[in-house]
């Protein structure tokens, strides 16, 4: 019995110290950057997903349309019967801009959100004044009302063109998805007259005919123009007000011009 014991006894010894032998475990630490073993984040980052080093991108570029109008008109240098004779017609007044050039720079180290905007465009403004009223320079250079009866259907107006560089600070906020950006950008934007000129169409023996008169029209050559814009997605909208007046220093009514609109592309 005690034999039998002891052949027991040595067999269990046996079976256990082969058992440690065939499964021991070797532990592996873990890289610092390797998260449960399985995600290794510097690869991540070197495979392009740190989302806050992307290059920042501002809103300038593209299609606008916009409704003009005049603040704070002064006639008081004109005599009673020709006040308000350049008044306008909001809904018929109208802002084409084509921001063709952009260049966006980010004012943040490791964030895309904050930056600066400028670039190029090209401004077409035209202002619906009353049908019978057009605007000629007399002797001193000063603007004058014209009134001219063509035709019974006949339409007025006065419209520039103008060469556009703005500088904004835009700042953005991602919503919901990194990519979808609501955005608010103010500044201000330099101008250059390109072109100015009246034009008035009308019907002459039952054929339409346009009578365009193109002039300076002691229109200011440069100006500057204060502006706010603001979008999400397809929706975005900007506003202007010159600060400046429309007309040379008693050279014309005191008129300060703004624009209200949408943009319709971005590049």
């Amino acid at each position: 019995m005690r034999r039998i014991l002891l052949v027991f006894f040595a067999i269990l010894a046996t079976s256990y110290t082969y058992s440690q032998s065939a499964d021991s475990i070797i532990v592996l630490k873990s890289p610092a950057s390797r998260l449960s073993g399985l995600i290794d984040i510097q690869d991540l980052v070197n495979q392009g997903y740190n989302f806050w080093e992307d290059e920042f991108k501002g809103h300038w570029a593209g299609i606008e349309l916009g409704l003009n109008s005049f603040a704070n008109p002064d006639y008081s240098s004109y005599p009673a019967e020709q006040n308000k004779f350049l008044q306008n017609t909001a809904l018929l007044s109208n802002t084409l801009n084509l921001n063709l050039l952009q260049y966006s720079m980010g004012l943040q180290q490791t964030r895309s959100t904050i930056g600066l905007v400028t670039g190029i465009g090209i401004s077409f403004q035209a202002y619906r004044i009353d049908d019978n009223t057009s605007i000629v320079l007399d002797e001193n250079q000063k603007v004058q009302p014209k009134y001219i009866y063509l035709s019974s259907t006949q339409k007025s107006k006065f419209a520039m063109v103008n060469l556009e560089v703005p500088l904004l600070v835009e700042f953005q906020v991602p919503i919901r998805n990194y990519a979808n950006r609501l955005y608010f950008s103010t500044g201000v934007i330099g101008s250059r007259r390109l072109e100015s000129h009246t034009k008035i169409k009308y019907e002459n023996a039952r054929k339409n005919e346009k009578l365009k008169s193109p002039g300076n029209y002691s229109v200011r050559d440069y100006k500057v123009a204060a502006t706010i814009r603001v979008g999400y997605r397809l929706v975005n909208l900007f506003a202007s007000y010159d600060l400046v007046t429309l007309f040379d220093d008693k050279k014309g009514p005191v008129l300060y011009p703004y624009t209200v609109g949408i943009r319709l592309i971005s590049f």
